[in-house]
């Protein structure tokens, strides 16, 4: 499922993205707020495509790979996952490599995902969860009208923070 936008191409992962995926996700400044056993190597940079692409399969999440459309290396990553048993809710995840940061790269990606959960999945709400000291994230989800969720605790992390967008005015399914 491949979506464009100005500058970028969201596009499936595969196999040969294994060195990109490896560099993304072992990335120290990536990782800085997020809790996750880093890839060491090509392997298990494999292995986490072939995870991705099972649950893309089966359902569980919709996962694209963000490029700059002059370039065929990834940059970053976006998906919908963590749907509700209703399919009415989904959590958005991001990360994009330091070099790309406060392009408004992420922005440019996050706008072209929302309207996709909204306007083809349906979803009545997405939902984020991002770390109390990630300062661009938590500006991200603002500037895109998240609102936090004061109180709400993503269990087992108590240094994360949840913010929710639910579907915009108009959009509501009939």
């Amino acid at each position: 499922m491949k979506l464009e936008t100005t500058r970028l191409i969201l596009k499936g992962i595969n196999e040969n993205n294994t060195e990109d995926i490896l560099k993304i996700r072992s990335n120290p400044e990536v990782n800085k707020f997020v809790k996750r056993v880093s890839p060491k190597t090509n392997y298990d940079a494999l292995q986490f495509i072939l995870t991705i692409k099972q649950r893309v399969q089966n359902n569980q999440t919709v996962y694209w790979g963000i490029s700059l459309k002059d370039q065929p290396n990834l940059i970053g990553t976006i998906c919908l996952w963590n749907f509700s048993e209703n399919r009415k809710t989904a959590e958005v995840g991001y990360e994009l490599l330091p070099e790309y940061h406060r392009q408004g790269i992420m922005s440019e990606a996050l706008k072209a995902v929302l309207n996709f959960g909204f306007d083809e999945l349906h979803l009545q709400e997405i939902v984020a969860i991002t770390n109390t000291f990630n300062e661009n994230s938590k500006g991200l989800l603002i500037k895109h009208d998240f609102i936090l969720l004061e109180g709400k605790k993503d269990e087992g992390f108590p240094d994360n923070i949840i913010f929710s967008l639910k579907r915009p005015p108009g959009n509501e399914e009939i």
